[in-house]
């Protein structure tokens, strides 16, 4: 096998729930060692988030916390206690990089945090992931991806004009944020590659997801105009929406930009009467009768499966995309099995579970997927042993103090 692009890349992952753990993860995915510390006695939000395996809830059992932490390594330890702050001082100077995904000031009152770090580990790269970012009159903003999209904007755009604004369906900056962070954290193991310098990376997951709404921005910039809620249609696009198909709840999406692709469309539906009103004519006119041509379109759409819709408009040159579930669609989508969007491994705990991988395939080396994510504290006699080189007496006392967690230290035990 090729050499993975950060093998030899080591990482003391201290994020946790959505955005810092996934930038490790790719890392990790290309052959960076990666060892989560973790504690029993706080576990990560993740760990305790559904789906469940079996719906039967447990700290090793949540699907959520696995697919964030693929092929890491994860330690159990108490680092607010003394002792344990030495652990994970031992573990960064073991590392290249320090993840940290918590509100300002929680590492800083263990000194641990960038500051400090760099006293006793000067080429240390080290990124923080925050709502904010680390400085500024709202940098103790805490929370979720959820907060940080309703205050990026999101929120206030999505849904219907007539009803309330909608929450996205997922935390929408967690899932933004960590591919700006992934390519700095790159950058800077060039950087120090080059120079023998460390570096600091402070990131703001709200400022990330804002660069997702940049026309609403412009448009408010250049024109004072501030973006409302218009439903599933869009400013420059007529028809454009999800329509229903035959079937249960199965639907398909239609997206026409231009008149060469309203008159395609018109010719697929078999070019009805109401295609040569003039209130149908031009992009304004449709605009201005947007409700009533969605409803005289889905009249066509009903009588056919999504897949079929969407391949008859496709051919056509009409852009549609059939609307898949999570299972039969996504999980089982031949496209998604040829690429190997998603992997089986198996967990300790869970068993058989489908990972996803990543989404761009690199073509000398490309991401080898060989461990599940880990059960709470799984790797200690492994890290502790090779990586940190402790004794069997040392662990032993670590183990006595509490500084090493057990599963006995769960708040539900």
């Amino acid at each position: 096998m090729a050499k993975q692009v950060f093998e030899g890349v080591k990482v003391c992952d201290l994020a946790w729930v959505g955005a810092g753990p996934q930038v490790a993860r790719e890392l990790a995915l290309h052959g960076a060692t990666v060892v989560r510390v973790e504690s029993h006695r706080r576990p990560d939000t993740l760990r305790l988030i559904s789906p469940f395996k079996d719906f039967q809830r447990g700290i090793n059992r949540s699907a959520s916390g696995c697919v964030f932490n693929t092929q890491k390594y994860s330690i159990s330890l108490d680092y607010s206690k003394p002792t344990g702050q030495e652990v994970v001082r031992r573990l960064i100077m073991w590392a290249d990089i320090v993840t940290d995904s918590m509100t300002p000031g929680s590492l800083a009152k263990w000194g641990l945090d960038c500051e400090s770090v760099v006293k006793f580990k000067p080429d240390i790269i080290y990124y923080s992931t925050c709502q904010m970012g680390q400085q500024g009159p709202l940098s103790k903003f805490g929370g979720y991806g959820a907060f940080g999209a309703a205050y990026s904007g999101y929120c206030e755009i999505l849904g219907y004009p007539d009803r309330s604004p909608l929450p996205l369906y997922n935390n929408y900056s967690d899932f933004v944020a960590p591919w700006y962070l992934t390519i700095a954290v790159i950058g800077a193991l060039l950087y120090r590659r080059k120079t023998g310098k460390g570096m600091y990376i402070d990131q703001s997951q709200m400022e990330a997801g804002v660069t997702m709404l940049t026309p609403f921005v412009l448009d408010y910039s250049v024109n004072g105009r501030i973006a409302g809620r218009i439903g599933n249609h869009d400013p420059y696009m007529c028809p454009h929406n999800a329509y229903r198909c035959g079937g249960d709840d199965r639907w398909v999406v239609i997206a026409v930009r231009t008149d060469e692709e309203w008159l395609a469309l018109c010719k697929v539906i078999g070019e009805p009467n109401w295609t040569q009103d003039e209130k149908f004519a031009t992009f304004l006119a449709r605009k201005d009768n947007e409700d009533e041509l969605d409803h005289l379109i889905a009249d066509w759409t009903k009588d056919y499966p999504p897949e079929q819709a969407m391949a008859t408009l496709q051919a056509a040159g009409v852009p549609a995309g059939a609307m898949l579930t999570s299972g039969e669609g996504i999980v089982n989508d031949p496209q998604a099995k040829h690429t190997k969007a998603f992997r089986w491994l198996n967990h300790k705990e869970i068993g058989p579970m489908l990972y996803n991988s990543p989404s761009y395939h690199l073509s000398n080396t490309p991401a080898h997927i060989w461990k599940a994510a880990p059960c709470l504290g799984e790797d200690n006699e492994y890290v502790y042993r090779e990586i940190l080189g402790y004794s069997d007496d040392e662990i032993a006392d670590l183990l006595i103090e509490g500084v090493i967690t057990t599963e006995a230290d769960l708040p539900c035990a």
